[in-house]
């Protein structure tokens, strides 16, 4: 294991397209591990960066254009699974990673991680996926009914902080909280969820279902709050039967953000995962 400071966490910037792209990475070096997030941002992969890291690994867990610490600004034409796949494969060309690299990805990322793999399979070595968008399990009902409202800065912050306090489950604290809603004070940040949001459409996740079940030689693991009320742990047992080489690991008592409720767990099951 890597002494702390070795794998001391820290946050990071790197241009793409002529834009300031930020991320969140640990460790000087070893294999890579590609970390997406979706409607929420890189802050969802911090309680478990440090792990990877101690281990040998070194992780990205970047905030899409727009969204979390990076600037720029989504579009609905920017915001869609392919277009996020396509940036992906510019920040990791920024950062000078080499294919084939490990991915993870949760919620959205998810599906922007299945995407990368179903398209060019020699690409991603390893695919992990924690409580991520599956099949038709998209997009959930609540955010449907803030695209329709248009929320104000004030009713979006409100609606938000309610879903991140339920997604937190037993994980949830005011500084938690106030810390996973930072970003959204800001309004081209508010936009590009909007925009995140409207581009929300499970057939991206449908069609990848036919290339993923070709993907044979790719091992893939799947992460899952059981008690996730929208991203049901029925979906990641459909995928687990459907895709080859696939493992389900269960997270009692965690909805829809696993790695604040079990971090030590998820992150040992990671490790093991894209260490071996």
């Amino acid at each position: 294991m890597r002494k702390a400071t070795e794998a001391r966490l820290r946050r990071a910037e790197v241009q793409v397209d002529g834009e300031t792209v930020s991320y969140l990475t640990a460790g000087q070096d070893g294999p890579a591990v590609v970390l997406l997030h979706g409607t929420y941002w890189s802050r969802v992969w911090l309680p478990v960066l440090g792990h990877l890291a101690e281990a040998g690994l070194r992780p990205f867990a970047v905030d899409f254009r727009g969204l979390g610490r990076s600037a720029g600004e989504l579009t609905l034409r920017t915001a869609t699974v392919p277009a996020l796949a396509e940036w992906v494969t510019r920040f990791m060309a920024a950062v000078k990673i080499q294919g084939p690299v490990a991915v993870a990805g949760h919620d959205i990322g998810g599906a922007v991680a299945q995407h990368l793999l179903a398209h060019d399979r020699q690409a991603v070595s390893r695919l992990a996926l924690v409580n991520s968008v599956l099949y038709d399990s998209w997009p959930a009902p609540h955010v449907a009914r803030m695209l329709e409202a248009v929320p104000t800065g004030e009713d979006f912050l409100a609606a938000r902080r309610e879903a991140v306090t339920l997604d937190l489950a037993g994980a949830a604290t005011e500084h938690r909280i106030a810390d996973y809603t930072d970003p959204w004070t800001e309004p081209r940040v508010r936009r590009s969820w909007l925009a995140m949001a409207g581009a929300a459409d499970s057939r991206y996740t449908l069609d990848l279902v036919p290339p993923l079940r070709r993907t044979t030689s790719t091992p893939k693991l799947l992460i899952w709050g059981e008690d996730d009320p929208f991203e049901k742990v029925e979906y990641a047992e459909k995928f687990t039967l459907e895709i080859p080489r696939t493992t389900l690991v269960r997270i009692p008592e965690a909805r829809h953000i696993p790695t604040e409720n079990a971090p030590g767990r998820v992150a040992r099951t990671l490790v093991d995962f894209f260490a071996a």
